[in-house]
């Protein structure tokens, strides 16, 4: 059983019912969708690509790249998803250390040539029709034969600091994944919708996999990308849409949802369900979040190197504000989802018991094969099967886990240890505040101090000194910011995370 044969079925259970939708417009049924795949996956094999190969999809959101995605995987080839927003650059480097052959590209991402592929492919050439065009008899076209071991998707981690690492993700872990979302996330009806807003290359497009398997419906917005308003219209025109989304995006639908005054009705015509993860989601955020648009909203804790499994904050979590601590469960990121263990390690590996505060580790069948062509690495981030993730947090005696921050992102103050998340959570709820972001500036006295970035809400001009007398409030005097920068935004990488790297590099530019 293979990622194909989950295409394959729901082609000969669905009949003609129209499940592709280019923002309104039907695109095809499942079988319309399965014939475009083995087309391509027979006409791919022909051209000499073979169980194993490596093909980029290097394009904006588009029907097409779910064709292509699964025609992939029915031909036996590994996929390589590439961010649309990285630099041609940063692409080549991919092709050469992916050893990928061919890749498939929008041209307004992809104008030029891309050097080191034997092939290009605009998706919306007539050559792209050709490979695309569909077969007569779907059941006639061979599936290649895959392990469940055998890699289906390289992905490449976003690269924040140093080059990125290929991260190679078999069909078991994605088949896990997909059974995942039903245990533990949302359930999905055949007449449900998964809309495609956030990049087709990251999280929503793996969710394509567990809305394959129960039958939904797929759009891709007409935009390709994240308009609010058109969104909220979508899903009053096809019924209420699920789909994936980082804070920032999260963000953007509530701001639009207030200021054109719509109330969580509308918001329930519009939207079944909206996972966020990817990137921290503040207390402030969240509670305001569920004024607006109600009950919409499940978290997931995840990284490429087990992709969407790790942890999860239930929706009746999110919404229970009776529990004696559900202001510490929102500030989580939930509890470990059905098919792993998650635990708390100290620096040697040994669990820590609840309530301390150590490395974030995760086992289990969702748990990447290791890293394309490095071993040391691998050999570090995986030991006796479990996956060290860098990340750094603590297990409540119910199980939530509550992240802390990055290990690389932990500031040590005068030999404490402090948190900037913990930080970031008090400033966000300061009177004038849209954004803050909280680093480590070297320091001769204390070896760091903390310093915060703080975007001001719109007309809004906070000080520093309300600022300080807000977080004296409701922190210990060591974790309070020593410095405030002002700054019009954050720097984030294009999933929406915060780049501390970049912080830190432009506090040494402030210093000189």
């Amino acid at each position: 059983m293979t990622l194909a044969h989950l295409l394959l079925r729901q082609a000969r259970a669905q009949g003609d019912r129209a499940v592709l939708f280019e923002g309104a417009t039907p695109r095809g049924s499942y079988r319309d969708w399965a014939a475009r795949s083995a087309g391509a996956a027979t006409r791919l094999r022909a051209a000499g690509l073979a169980s194993g190969d490596r093909v980029l999809l290097f394009m904006r959101n588009h029907t097409r790249y779910l064709e292509l995605l699964w025609a992939a995987w029915w031909a036996g080839l590994v996929v390589v998803p590439v961010n649309a927003k990285l630099h041609p650059r940063e692409v080549e480097w991919i092709i050469d250390n992916a050893q990928a052959r061919w890749a498939f590209v929008t041209r307004d991402v992809a104008p030029t040539a891309l050097a080191g592929l034997q092939h290009q492919i605009d998706i919306e050439s007539a050559e792209a029709d050709a490979l695309l065009a569909p077969v007569p008899e779907v059941e006639a076209v061979p599936i290649a034969e895959r392990g469940p071991d055998d890699t289906a998707w390289l992905f490449y981690t976003s690269g924040t600091t140093g080059r990125p690492k290929g991260v190679m993700i078999t069909q078991r872990n994605l088949m896990t994944m997909g059974l995942a979302y039903f245990a533990d996330v949302d359930a999905v009806a055949r007449d449900d919708a998964i809309v495609y807003a956030a990049p087709m290359s990251h999280g929503v497009g793996l969710y394509a996999i567990p809305h394959l398997m129960a039958g939904a419906r797929h759009v891709v917005p007409a935009s390709g990308g994240v308009d609010p308003a058109e969104l909220f219209a979508l899903g009053r025109a096809l019924g209420p849409l699920s789909s994936f989304a980082a804070p920032t995006i999260v963000k953007r639908l509530v701001d639009h949802a207030e200021r054109e005054g719509l109330t969580r009705e509308d918001a329930a015509r519009s939207f079944k369900t909206i996972v966020y993860g990817g990137a921290p989601m503040y207390v402030a955020d969240i509670q305001r979040a569920l004024a607006v648009m109600g009950p919409r909203f499940v978290q997931i804790y995840g990284q490429g190197e087990t992709p969407m499994v790790a942890t999860a904050l239930a929706r009746q979590h999110l919404v229970d504000a009776a529990h004696p601590r559900h202001l510490e469960r929102l500030a989580s990121v939930g509890v470990a989802q059905t098919p792993v263990r998650v635990r708390i390690a100290d620096g040697a590996g040994r669990e820590l018991p609840a309530g301390e505060i150590g490395e974030v580790l995760v086992k289990g069948d969702s748990v990447m094969a290791g890293y394309w062509r490095n071993p040391e690495a691998t050999a570090s981030a995986i030991r006796d099967g479990w996956l060290f993730t860098g990340d750094v947090g603590c297990l409540d005696a119910d199980g939530f886990l509550t992240l802390k921050d990055r290990s690389k992102d932990l500031i040590i103050s005068g030999g404490s240890n402090i948190y900037p998340r913990e930080v970031e959570e008090v400033l966000l709820g300061a009177p004038g505040v849209a954004e803050a972001a909280v680093v480590g500036a070297p320091d001769a006295e204390w070896g760091e101090v903390v310093v915060a970035f703080v975007v001001p809400a719109a007309g809004a001009l906070p000080s520093a000194e309300a600022l300080d007398a807000h977080c004296l409030a409701q922190l210990a005097r060591f974790k309070r910011p020593k410095r405030y920068e002002f700054v019009a935004e954050l720097p984030k990488n294009n999933y929406g995370k915060v780049l501390k790297t970049a912080l830190r590099e432009r506090l040494g530019t402030l210093r000189a």
